[in-house]
C-alpha cells in the first residue's frame, strides 16, 4: 500500500487537519519536475523547503498543544482519585459507580495517550518518506539538512513513560475498586508444582506506546520504590557481556550446548549506582530434569575490578554479610560457592568485558504474584567493549567509562555500537498444571502488535552484530534483520477503544483490517514491482515465489512458473504432478522458527556464515533413533527368512521368485543401515534437516510388490 493511502486510513479524523499534508507535497513535487522536465533548481528547492517548515510548524504546534493538554487531564484526574482515596475510610466511601466513572474517565485518557502517539508515529514517517522521495526524484540531498529542523522541533520524540507510570498506578486503583493487590515488588510467586514458560516477541517501534497502554489496563507497572519520583534513569538497566577471544561462551549459549553459560555484570539506573550484581546464567537440557538459572551475587563496584583479577577474595567479598548476620548461614554458603565458580570460571577461561547492552525496561506485575510478569525494553543498543582488535576501549577497567546511559550515545563509534531497530517483550508464565494463561495474553501475542523470535538474546546479537568478522555461525533472526516485521491491525478485544465507541469502531475496524488484509494478500508480484518502493507501507514479509508462509521445497518457483506459462492443460496438469512430488520429497523441511511468523521463510546466510538454529536433543533420541533401525533391521531378517523358504522348500519356480525377495532384503540392510549412519550425525552435530524418511518405506514397498509380480509371473510360465 502507498504511504498516502496508508495515511488516509491511518489518521484519527478528530486530528484530520493537522497532519503532514503528504498529498500535496508529493503532487507538488511531480508536478514541477514534469514543468521542468525533470530538472530542480535551487529556487525550486527553497519552495520545497518552505513547504516542508510549514508542515513541521502545523505537526509540532499541534503536538504540544495537545501534550499539554492531556497533562492537564492526568492531573485532574490524579486529583480525582487522590479525593477518592480519601473517601474510601470516610463516613460516606464511594460506590461502586464512582469507581465505573473514574475508570471510564482513565481509559479516555488511555485513548488521548494512544491517539497522539500514534499521530507522532504517523507524521514523522511521513516526512521521513516525503524526504526519502525529494532525494532520489530530485538530486538535491535534502535528509541531513532537514534532520536538524526535526531534531529541533522533536514532535516524535515524546516519552509517555512518566505518563503510563501515573496512569497505572491511578488505572489499578481504580480497576480493583481501591483495594489494589500489595506485596513485595521484588517478590516472587510462592507457588509449587507450576510451570515456567517464557517467551519473546520484538515490538515495532510503531506499536510500543499503544502496548504499554494495552498491558496496564490489566497489570500494573511495577515500581519498586513508590517513594520516589519516576524518573527516566529509573528504568534503565545496563549488562557487561564477558567472554574470551575464542567466543566460547558466545558459541555455546548460541548452539544451546547442555551447560552452556553466559557471564554478565549488570547495574540498575545510572553510572553513579553502586551495586554491581555479577550474574551467570545456565543452560539446561530439559532431559536432565533441571531448569536453565540465573544466580547472581552482589558487589560493590570499587571491588569488581579486583574481584574479576582474583585480587579480591570471596571471602573478603562476604565477610560483612557473615558479620550482619541477616542472611542464614546456608544463603551465604551458597552464594560463596557461586562466587567462588564464576571468578574459577574467570580467571581459567581468561574472560574479559566483550559487549554491554543497555535498554530501558518497563515492567507489568502484580506486587508479589509471579503467575504473570511482562516486560517490555525499549532503546536496546549493544556497544563494543573488547580489545579484540587492538583498540582497549575499557582501558583495563571492567567496563567502558566513556559512556553512561545517555541513550543514544553519540559519542560512540558507528563501528563499536548497535542500535537494535525494535522494542523486546518478555512474556514470563507461572501456571498450575492444566491452566492455560490469561485470555488477554494470549490475545496480546496472537496480535498484530508483536512478532514472535523464540530464543532472542542480547548477548548472541550482539556479538554477532558487532564482532561479524570473528563469528562463524550466526543466530536465525540476524539475516532477516530488514524484513519489515508489521503486520495488518486485526480486530481484537485488547484494542485501545473509548467508552462508549467499542461497537462503532470495532464496525469501522473490520471493515478497513479486511480491505488492507485482502489488498496485501491479493497484491501479485508486478503489482509491487510497480509500486514506488519509497512509498510502501510495510505489513510484514509479503510472500514472493521462493518465499512462503510454508517452508516450500527450493524447487516450488520453478515449478509454478512452469504451472503459469503452461500452454495447455496436459503440460500444467503434469507440472502440477512433479511439484507435488517434488514438494513430499523436499518440502516441508524441519524448522525450530514458528509457523506464521514473519521469519517463517527461508534464510540463507551471509557468504563465509553458518546460520545456527538450536536444535534440542534428547536420550531418547538416540533411542528412537536405535528401535527404528533395528525395526527395519527386524523386517530385512522376515524377507531373507521368506527368501531362504522358498529356496530351500519350494519348486524350481518359486526358487528363481525368492531372488526377489534376497533382492529386497539385501536393499533394506544396505539402506537402514546408511539412514541410521546419517541420522546419528545429524543428531550428534545437531543439524536441523529433515528427519523424516520419505524414501524408504515406499522404496522397500515398491521392491516387494516388483517381488510378488516377479513371483506371479514365474508361476504362470
Amino acid at each position: 500500500m502507498k504511504f498516502g493511502e496508508h495515511l488516509q486510513r491511518s489518521l484519527i479524523r478528530q486530528y484530520s487537519y493537522y497532519y503532514i499534508a503528504y498529498d500535496d507535497l508529493k503532487n507538488d513535487l511531480e508536478t514541477q519536475l514534469r514543468k521542468n522536465n525533470g530538472e530542480w533548481s535551487q529556487e525550486l528547492e527553497t519552495e520545497f523547503l518552505e513547504s516542508l517548515e510549514t508542515e513541521l510548524d502545523k505537526v509540532y504546534s499541534f503536538c504540544r498543544v495537545k501534550q499539554s493538554e492531556l497533562s492537564r487531564r492526568v492531573k485532574e484526574v490524579q486529583e480525582q482519585v487522590s479525593k477518592t482515596v480519601r473517601l474510601i475510610d470516610s463516613n460516606n466511601p464511594p460506590s461502586e459507580l464512582d469507581f465505573e466513572i473514574l475508570e471510564e474517565e482513565l481509559s479516555d485518557v488511555i485513548a488521548d495517550v494512544h491517539d497522539l502517539a500514534k499521530f507522532s508515529r504517523l507524521n514523522y514517517t511521513g516526512f521521513q518518506k516525503i524526504i526519502k522521495k525529494h532525494d532520489k526524484k530530485t538530486g538535491f540531498i535534502l535528509k541531513p539538512i532537514f534532520q536538524v529542523r526535526l531534531d529541533a522541533k522533536p514532535f516524535f520524540k515524546e516519552n509517555y513513560d512518566e505518563l503510563v507510570v501515573k496512569i497505572s498506578q491511578m488505572y489499578d486503583f481504580v480497576r480493583t475498586s481501591g483495594k489494589p493487590i500489595k506485596g513485595d515488588s521484588a517478590a516472587g510467586g510462592k507457588q509449587q508444582n507450576f510451570v515456567r514458560q517464557t517467551t519473546k516477541y520484538w515490538v515495532h517501534p510503531d506499536n510500543i506506546t499503544e502496548l504499554k497502554l494495552i498491558i496496564l489496563k490489566h497489570l500494573p507497572v511495577l515500581v519498586f520504590n513508590t517513594n520516589k519520583e519516576f524518573e527516566k534513569e529509573d528504568s534503565a538497566i545496563t549488562s557487561i557481556y564477558y567472554d574470551n577471544e575464542d567466543l566460547d561462551l558466545y558459541y555455546g549459549r548460541l548452539r544451546k550446548d547442555e551447560g552452556a553459560e553466559a557471564h554478565r555484570l549488570r547495574w540498575y539506573g545510572g553510572m553513579s549506582s553502586d551495586t554491581i550484581f555479577v550474574e551467570r546464567k545456565t543452560h539446561r537440557e530439559d532431559w536432565t530434569g533441571e531448569k536453565s538459572v540465573k544466580a547472581r551475587f552482589a558487589l560493590k563496584e570499587k571491588y569488581v575490578n579486583d574481584f574479576m583479577k582474583g585480587k579480591y577474595t570471596v571471602e573478603q567479598a562476604f565477610a560483612k554479610m557473615r558479620k550482619e548476620g541477616k542472611k542464614s548461614l546456608k544463603e551465604i554458603e551458597s552464594l560463596e560457592a557461586l562466587a567462588t565458580e564464576v571468578q574459577y570460571v574467570m580467571l581459567k577461561k581468561k574472560l574479559r568485558p566483550v559487549v554491554r547492552s543497555f535498554y530501558n525496561r518497563t515492567a507489568f506485575q502484580l506486587p508479589g504474584d509471579a503467575r504473570v510478569r511482562i516486560s517490555l525494553d525499549t532503546e536496546l543498543t549493544m556497544v563494543r567493549e573488547d580489545n579484540f582488535d587492538g583498540i582497549d576501549r575499557t582501558k583495563g577497567n571492567w567496563r567502558r567509562t566513556d559512556i553512561g546511559v545517555d541513550w543514544s550515545f553519540k559519542q560512540v563509534a558507528d563501528k563499536d555500537i548497535c542500535r537494535f531497530p525494535y522494542a523486546v517483550l518478555e512474556v514470563k508464565l507461572q501456571t498450575q498444571f492444566g491452566q492455560e494463561p490469561p485470555e488477554w495474553v494470549r490475545e496480546l501475542v496472537r496480535s498484530h502488535l508483536v512478532e514472535p523470535v523464540p530464543k532472542f538474546s542480547k548477548f548472541i546479537h550482539g556479538v554477532a552484530t558487532l564482532l561479524n568478522d570473528k563469528v562463524e555461525s550466526i543466530p536465525f533472526w540476524l539475516p532477516q534483520m530488514d524484513v519489515d516485521i508489521r503486520k495488518p491491525a486485526l480486530p481484537s478485544h485488547i484494542n485501545i477503544t473509548r467508552p462508549g465507541q467499542e461497537n462503532e469502531d470495532d464496525d469501522d475496524y473490520d471493515e478497513d483490517d479486511e480491505d488492507d488484509a485482502a489488498l496485501v494478500a491479493a497484491m501479485t508480484e508486478n503489482d509491487r514491482n510497480a509500486m514506488d518502493t519509497e512509498e510502501m507501507v510495510g505489513y510484514g514479509a509479503v510472500p514472493s515465489e521462493t518465499e512462503g508462509h510454508e517452508n516450500h521445497s527450493p524447487n516450488r518457483a520453478y515449478y509454478q512458473r512452469q504451472i503459469r506459462n503452461s500452454s495447455n492443460s496436459i503440460s500444467r496438469k503434469y507440472y502440477q504432478i512433479l511439484s507435488t512430488i517434488d514438494h513430499y520429497l523436499n518440502g516441508d523441511q524441519i524448522s525450530k522458527i514458528p509457523k506464521g511468523t514473519v521469519f517463517d521463510t527461508q534464510i540463507k546466510a551471509p557468504p563465509g556464515k553458518t546460520i545456527c538454529v538450536p536444535v534440542r536433543v534428547e536420550p531418547k533420541v538416540y533411542f528412537a533413533t536405535e528401535r527404528t533401525f533395528l525395526s527395519w533391521m527386524s523386517i530385512a531378517i522376515i524377507l531373507s527368512g521368506v527368501s531362504t523358504s522358498l529356496l530351500n522348500y519350494g519348486t524350481k519356480t518359486t526358487m528363481v521368485a525368492s531372488i526377489g525377495f534376497f533382492l529386497t532384503a539385501l536393499i533394506t540392510l544396505v539402506y537402514t543401515y546408511i539412514i541410521y549412519n546419517m541420522r546419528v550425525i545429524y543428531i550428534r552435530e545437531k543439524w536441523a534437516v529433515d528427519y523424516e524418511d520419505k524414501i524408504g518405506p515406499p522404496l522397500i514397498c515398491g521392491c516387494l510388490i516388483l517381488s510378488m509380480i516377479f513371483s506371479f509371473y514365474c508361476n504362470m510360465i
